[in-house]
């Protein structure tokens, strides 16, 4: 019923900057939290950055002041600007979205940060 695609990912050098945006399709009645996880290989998927519908943000400890979640509900989109960004930080990054009983993910897109 819902269907998120991200865009924006891409390779870029230690210190730059990417925006990522997640277009929301579908049916978005009663979503309550929307957020960015991402996944290196090997690793387990993790909590990059979150934002509930009543305008709290959560972010993960490692990405605090340099990543920013927001989202425009009018374009049915949400977005992280990723600043300062580490060769740590690569990854597939994977869009989420909730509402009560349901969980909905993107197929990821890839960023790559080079030394």
């Amino acid at each position: 019923q819902v269907q998120l695609r991200e865009s924006g990912g891409g390779l870029v050098q230690a210190g730059g900057s990417l925006r990522l945006s997640c277009a929301i399709s579908g049916s978005i009645f009663g979503i309550d939290r929307m957020g960015w996880y991402r996944q290196a290989p090997g690793k387990q998927r993790e909590l990059v950055a979150s934002v509930t519908t009543g305008g709290g943000s959560n972010y993960a400890d490692f990405v605090k002041g340099r990543f920013t979640i927001s989202r425009d509900n009018a374009k049915n989109t949400m977005y992280l600007q990723m600043n300062s960004l580490k060769p740590a930080d690569t990854g597939v990054y994977l869009c989420n979205v909730r509402r009560i009983g349901e969980d909905f993910w993107g197929e990821g897109t890839l960023v790559t940060v080079s030394e």
